[in-house]
């Protein structure tokens, strides 16, 4: 690639030339939320930009810039956690594509890293795709992606659990080694097994240090660089098709 897999490391003149042989971007989402004993507080965020940098190096693809901050109010009971309303997070991701879009941008791919913003980020792109019939628009959770699921449950069976899952922290650890926290395990999974998502204050109760039916204890770097890795060989190809589907 002549330019850089980044847009904000790109110059303009860069985007200009890159529009004239692709008009695919990749746009990672994710949050600033707890994430258990261990879990940074970035970790949906951090795991969807590295997935995503990695699928734009593997194409030839920009990558926009991050939305760190999603749909997370019930985290909201411990601190350093931070959420978006259901509106705001919807006028964000439309004047993002809009931005994009009256430069020539035709292909948005979203690598999403929070469960909680799916819900939110779709209704978004329905009304995008009223909005702009020519774009292609794309969703993908990177924990669905081919392959990950199954490596969870075979690595980690029942203590991978629905938040601060050990899929994730393992992966946060690969991109980010000198944040590495460790917490002694096994973790006890019964207390916190998943009971719903209510508000704050009661899932703090229920959930009193973070987690969500998981054993992140059971987190290294090198499961999440293998996380890593077959989230970008899974969401590759189905970019790559966006890719061809807007070619210029």
């Amino acid at each position: 690639m002549e330019h850089p897999v980044r847009l904000a490391l790109c110059t303009w003149s860069d985007v200009e030339q890159y529009l004239t042989t692709s008009r695919f971007i990749l746009l990672p989402i994710g949050s600033t939320e707890q994430h258990g004993p261990n879990g940074i507080i970035g970790t949906d965020h951090v795991c969807a930009e590295a997935i995503a940098v990695g699928i734009g190096e593997r194409i030839g693809a920009l990558v926009g810039p991050t939305i760190n901050v999603g749909m997370a109010p019930h985290h909201m009971a411990f601190p350093g956690s931070m959420t978006l309303r259901a509106e705001t997070l919807i006028a964000v991701i439309g004047d993002y594509v809009r931005s994009l879009y009256s430069h020539g941008f035709r292909g948005f791919a979203f690598v999403n890293g929070h469960g909680g913003n799916t819900a939110t980020g779709n209704a978004a792109l329905s009304g995008l795709r009223e909005e702009l019939p020519d774009a292609v628009l794309k969703w993908g959770n990177w924990w669905q992606a081919p392959g990950c699921s199954a490596m969870a449950k075979e690595l980690f069976g029942d203590r991978e659990g629905q938040h601060a899952t050990p899929s994730e922290v393992s992966l946060t650890m690969a991109v980010y080694p000198d944040a590495v926290k460790t917490v002694e395990g096994p973790l006890d999974i019964e207390s916190c097994r998943p009971r719903g998502i209510p508000g704050s204050v009661e899932f703090r109760k229920l959930y009193p240090d973070g987690r969500m039916g998981s054993d992140p204890s059971l987190a290294t770097p090198e499961l999440g660089k293998r996380f890593l890795d077959l989230a970008v060989e899974g969401l590759s190809e189905s970019a790559s098709k966006i890719v061809a589907q807007v070619a210029p």
